[in-house]
């Protein structure tokens, strides 16, 4: 009986165990998966600075008249698009808006007239997704393109702050991470469950933490 008896204590402690373990894990495979993006994107915006300032050693000028002469926003972008293709390893055949769906980090679904919603998206050949904006501002204080990168493509989350990030791109071809002046406050705020996750891409460039 008493034997029976540990068998049961066993059982019931293994269990109790077990169903720990099911709590944890998901949580620190997440937080894993975010620090691997975070890496990601850090690694992505220093090439972006890199292929940004070795266009401007070339031919600055002439991209700037280049924009000025454009017809329309998608002439722009599409100018854009070029001057970055051979940087990226982008093929003008992956577009990708049908099968892609983007979301805030408050899970919102970002709608087509947002801010940070992107009508042409493209398939790099590492999988990730890049998007690129024009939004007509052409004075050096206010960027004159947007850009965003999905770090694992296709796959899930799909939400700004988790797995997408993205960067201002100026008339003088300098870049900044989407949120660089704002407030630490504001930055700590939108970078959270209950924020859009835009201003990630700039609060985890100067060491700021996931809030959940």
């Amino acid at each position: 009986m008493k034997k029976r008896f540990w068998k049961v204590e066993y059982s019931i402690t293994i269990f109790v165990i077990f169903a720990v373990c099911l709590m944890f894990v998901p949580t620190r495979f997440i937080a894993s998966k975010e620090v691997t993006y975070i890496s990601l994107w850090n690694e992505t915006i220093n090439k972006m600075e890199y292929v940004f300032n070795a266009m401007n050693a070339h031919s600055e000028t002439d991209i700037i008249k280049s924009f000025k002469k454009a017809k329309d926003d998608a002439a722009r972008e599409q100018i854009m698009m070029t001057l970055v293709k051979p940087y990226l390893r982008i093929s003008e055949n992956n577009s990708v808006q049908k099968k892609y769906k983007l979301h805030y980090m408050n899970s919102s679904v970002v709608k087509s007239t947002d801010r940070y919603y992107f009508d042409k998206l493209y398939l790099t050949k590492n999988n990730k997704i890049i998007g690129i904006k024009d939004i007509k501002d052409e004075d050096i204080y206010h960027p004159v393109f947007l850009m965003m990168f999905d770090m694992n493509g296709l796959k899930g989350p799909n939400m700004w702050g988790k797995d997408v990030f993205g960067l201002n791109i100026f008339i003088d071809g300098n870049i900044s991470p989407l949120g660089s002046g704002w407030a630490i406050e504001d930055l700590r705020a939108d970078c959270s469950s209950s924020g859009t996750g835009v201003a990630c891409s700039h609060y985890y460039r100067i060491g700021g933490n996931f809030n959940e």
